[in-house]
């Protein structure tokens, strides 16, 4: 099953996702240490974001 990472909005195998993180009772899948790190800085600003910005280091 794949999910969107909530930072960048790229498609992210669960199984094969950088980082898993729990919040407010929800899972979220990211794809590297960097979107990780955003995600857990503000994690507001990422799951209410309309639409996701593309990555830039990939």
């Amino acid at each position: 099953m794949f999910y969107y990472d909530p930072v960048c909005g790229r498609k992210v195998n669960r199984n094969k996702a950088y980082a898993r993180v729990e919040y407010e009772s929800e899972t979220y899948y990211l794809c590297c240490p960097k979107c990780q790190a955003e995600f857990e800085k503000e994690p507001e600003k990422h799951i209410k974001k309309g639409k996701h910005k593309k990555h830039r280091h990939h």
